[in-house]
């Protein structure tokens, strides 16, 4: 008998209430606009890729789509170095999001001098306190997402856990 489920683990809200403050207390602090939450979704769906995660990379998918994202943009976020249909803001969030994720070359920063002032070049300091949260809230879901491995679904009021 093959098991359909896909999911590790049972909803860790079940077991952690607070799961679902944090959660709130996270979409709250990036949705004060300060960062289109576009920019926001394309920097989550990098990060699911970056990851190989196919629960983060459909929803976030599914999110630009819903906010009317071209399926070039959407598809186009894997490549996004030599894409020409994003915005310096949004490749200089891009470059954040993959330097903050992948290793740096031995004896380099992560996020050097250079890169910080490209992404400080195209977001005041409330917009780059707000992509860094960004970038923190989808490391939050990453853990969660790797470990437990909850069903891919296209929207947060999907089941997600078996």
């Amino acid at each position: 008998m093959t098991n359909t489920s896909i999911s590790r683990m049972p909803n860790p809200g079940e077991f952690v209430p607070e799961l679902s403050d944090i959660s709130a207390a996270l979409f709250r602090a990036t949705g004060n606009r300060s960062v289109p939450r576009t920019t926001i979704s394309l920097v989550h769906l990098r990060a699911g890729q970056i990851v190989r995660n196919t629960y983060l990379t459909i929803l976030n998918t599914a999110f630009l789509r819903k906010a009317g994202e071209s399926e070039q943009r959407i598809t186009a976020v894997s490549s996004w170095q030599d894409a020409t249909c994003f915005t310096g803001a949004e490749r200089a969030a891009l470059a954040l999001v993959e330097a903050t994720l992948q290793p740096a070359p031995h004896g380099e920063e992560r996020v050097g001098d250079e890169l910080y002032a490209e992404v400080a070049r195209h977001y005041d300091e409330k917009a780059l306190a707000t992509l860094t949260i960004a970038i923190g809230q989808i490391n939050f879901f990453i853990a969660l997402a790797v470990i437990g491995k909850p069903q891919p679904v296209t929207s947060l009021a999907d089941e997600q856990w078996d």
